[in-house]
């Protein structure tokens, strides 16, 4: 009678570390940005999608709708925070400058690519640079930029996909009925969400630990 084996889901600081050995002896390559996973992905870790308080301090969110959006106050974030760097699967590191804007760097020392990961809601994140204190947005048009205090533009929906990347979509915004994504292209310059998609290996980030 054979016994089942459970196989360990490779973690991504392994993947990190394998991805960047693999990169400096030029034996890694990387597919184009344009490139998909072959299968559709299931994940328990797709939050509800959340309203809050902005910037002017009136209520933004709004009862109901189709993932039970409800109405919370984030005049204080709490929750789990993880202090990580984002690899992107075209192997940038996501920064966010001290003017607000949003892009990679290759350097691995870049002190604008550290980043500050809280929880506000189920499967729901916000994301803020330590060194220029503006959290990663995407607003409504789909572009991705640092805004200084926080709004319901700064809600992301965390999803830890089947490649053992995660993905940051916003959770308020969608482009006909569509989820846009935070991604950076090949050139390291942050993507317009209209045109990201879950499987674009341009959206997929490796949370490193700090």
């Amino acid at each position: 009678m054979s016994q089942a084996v459970r196989l360990l889901p490779v973690l991504p600081t392994q993947l990190y570390h394998e991805h960047m050995g693999c990169w400096r002896e030029g034996r890694l390559q990387y597919p184009s940005p344009n490139s998909t996973l072959s299968a559709p992905v299931n994940s328990s870790l797709a939050g509800s999608r959340v309203g809050g308080t902005g910037q002017t301090g009136g209520p933004l969110g709004r009862t109901g709708g189709p993932l039970g959006r409800h109405v919370r106050s984030y005049n204080h974030l709490q929750g789990d925070v993880r202090r990580r760097k984002l690899f992107s699967f075209q192997k940038f590191f996501l920064r966010i400058d001290k003017n607000g804007r949003v892009n990679g760097t290759k350097s691995k020392d870049d002190p604008l690519s550290i980043l500050e990961i809280t929880s506000v809601d189920v499967g729901v994140v916000a994301i803020k640079g330590l060194g220029s204190n503006y959290y990663l947005a995407i607003s409504r048009k789909g572009e991705l930029y640092g805004a200084r205090e926080f709004g319901i533009d700064c809600t992301l929906k965390e999803r830890i996909e089947e490649n053992g990347y995660n993905t940051y979509a916003s959770a308020e915004w969608r482009n006909k009925k569509r989820q846009m994504f935070v991604g950076l292209s090949v050139q390291g310059r942050p993507l317009r969400g209209k045109k990201t998609r879950r499987r674009n290996t341009a959206t997929h980030f490796l949370p490193i630990m700090v």
